[in-house]
């Protein structure tokens, strides 16, 4: 696994607290990315992220930044909430279905049904999931 950070660069847009809003300057390079579909700026020109950080004063409305991902903590829960967990909900109640005698149609409809709710529940847990999944920001120096 790779040790290098996903940077982007970006602008501050907005200054609250401990909380720094930054507008995403994503280039063309984003399509060849690894890790492009975890990261949330996939085939969008303009994404905002909240970074919160304990030096958020030093930032101000304009300044251009780095906003690093920290691997560790994005990777593998990302992948984890949004494909595997799914994936199993949909295949085990797809089978399960089958399993106990029900049609196909109605195994369709239940794993799809356990996938939309699971999503529900996901993001109904948005907050919770969102402390998991870490920026960084450091001022660009020209």
């Amino acid at each position: 696994m790779a040790t290098t950070p996903i940077k982007h660069s970006g602008e501050v847009i907005r200054v609250e607290g401990n909380k720094v809003y930054v507008r995403m300057i994503v280039d063309s390079a984003c399509s060849g990315c690894h890790a492009r579909a975890v990261c949330g700026v996939d085939e969008s020109k303009d994404k905002v992220v909240e970074v919160v950080t304990m030096s958020a004063n030093e930032y101000s409305v304009g300044d251009n930044v780095d906003v690093a991902l920290r691997q560790k903590s994005m990777g593998a829960i990302s992948v984890l909430l949004a494909y595997v967990v799914p994936f199993f909900i949909l295949t085990l109640l797809l089978v399960g279905v089958l399993v106990i005698g029900g049609s196909e149609h109605i195994a369709a409809f239940l794993a799809l049904a356990g996938v939309a709710l699971y999503y529900v529940g996901l993001w109904t847990l948005r907050d919770k999931v969102k402390n998991k999944i870490e920026f960084t920001i450091t001022k660009q120096t020209k």
